[in-house]
């Protein structure tokens, strides 16, 4: 899938969420330890062979985007491309 752009929209703050929210977006929200709700999605696409993603976030971006950093922990920097 060479051709294919995924776009994952990391939506902000929610009400319900309130507390769990009030510092970080809901897609950076800890899920079993070092885990973030974004992990989920990153990790489908990984292993559906799609290696072009964007992330769109509004809301405090600096949280999620210290936890995703450059996508290698998720191989999405291009697979053997630091090999």
């Amino acid at each position: 899938m060479l051709n294919v752009l995924a776009m994952i929209l990391a939506g902000g703050r929610v009400d319900e969420l309130d507390v769990l929210t009030f510092f970080r977006p809901k897609s950076a929200v800890p899920f079993g330890g070092i885990y973030r709700i974004i992990d989920f999605s990153l990790s489908n696409l990984m292993h559906s062979g799609i290696e072009k993603v964007g992330i769109l976030s509004q809301y405090r971006p600096f949280y999620l985007m210290n936890h995703i950093t450059n996508g290698a922990p998720w191989d999405m920097v291009g697979r053997d491309r630091f090999a």
